[in-house]
């Protein structure tokens, strides 16, 4: 095992799931050598082209995390984990949301319109950033600080991601619930409906509304956030027009720092820290797979 490598025992766990080799054509490369070079690639933040040769050539790690990247396999490795995990009970469906700004760097500019030659895939023609539209859709956004990616999570009791959205980095926060809690889904081992609700919400204030509330509350989801200093103000003045101010449970609250831990774990991984990939999708599939890292790293019962 190279140093951040998977683990035998990691491996173990995800081997079968992997794509199979049909023996056709010619050889493939190894799987957990591959992995291993995405890894370290995820982990330092190095150009795809510095991969060293250890891992193969570097073609072929890249092309081979695009290929699952467009496949779904890397979406699929975490959420067959989460399935076993919730059998057994080991998922916490007390949930926290949160989002984290990552700086982009320029190598992230410049991707392709749709039916653009080039783009990042090797071999790919580089040219100046495109329009500002464009670069909405990959998920950057520019401000004074230059251009950054939001990165919005929805982690469980243990911290651990269930629902990964993201966005330009001047987007905000609680338009993006929506599209956080849809991604929540945990199949279930036999029959039966996907798990997609959670117990509970845990958010800060950026989250408060009452439009969010009241959805929540209507799908029997428990409201952990903080009420706003200006809609506490708006709703006083009102008098009792403005209702009974919002329950506030301050214990639970607490419990909202694990989505702040699972930003500081992930952003171990430098890729993740910063942002080089130019798509959006990219980008979001080198999360996926930290995310999935993480959760092949905890203790197994």
């Amino acid at each position: 095992m190279s140093r951040g490598g998977l683990t035998d025992a990691a491996w173990v766990r995800i081997e079968p799931l992997l794509p199979v080799v049909d023996g056709r054509g010619r050889p493939w490369r190894g799987h957990r050598q591959v992995i291993d070079g995405v890894l370290w690639r995820l982990r330092t933040g190095a150009p795809w082209r510095d991969v060293p040769a250890r891992y193969g050539p570097w073609q072929t790690v890249y092309e081979r995390f695009v290929r699952w990247e467009a496949d779904g396999t890397w979406a699929a490795l975490p959420e067959h984990v989460r399935v076993r995990e919730d059998a057994v009970g080991r998922v916490d469906w007390s949930v926290s949301v949160d989002s984290t700004v990552v700086r982009a760097h320029r190598h992230a500019a410049g991707a392709r319109g749709k039916g653009v030659a080039g783009g990042d895939e090797p071999g790919g023609v580089e040219r100046a950033a495109a329009g500002p539209t464009h670069a909405g859709r990959e998920g950057l956004g520019r401000s004074r600080g230059g251009l950054t990616t939001k990165l919005h999570l929805a982690v469980d009791g243990r911290g651990l991601p269930l629902s990964i959205v993201v966005t330009p980095g001047q987007a905000g926060d609680a338009p993006a619930l929506d599209a956080l809690l849809a991604g929540i889904r945990v199949p279930r081992l036999g029959p039966g409906r996907p798990r997609v609700r959670p117990t509970r919400l845990i958010a800060d204030r950026a989250y408060s509304s009452r439009a969010i509330r009241a959805r929540l509350r209507a799908a029997g989801v428990r409201v952990v956030i903080p009420e706003r200093a200006d809609q506490r103000a708006n709703r006083r003045r009102r008098g009792p027009a403005g209702g009974r101010p919002p329950a506030f449970d301050r214990e639970a609250y607490r419990e909202r720092n694990v989505v702040e831990r699972c930003f500081a774990r992930l952003k171990q991984f430098r890729a993740i820290a910063t942002r080089y990939d130019k798509l959006a999708a990219r980008y979001t599939a080198g999360v996926v797979l930290a995310s999935l890292i993480l959760r092949l790293r905890e203790p197994q019962p």
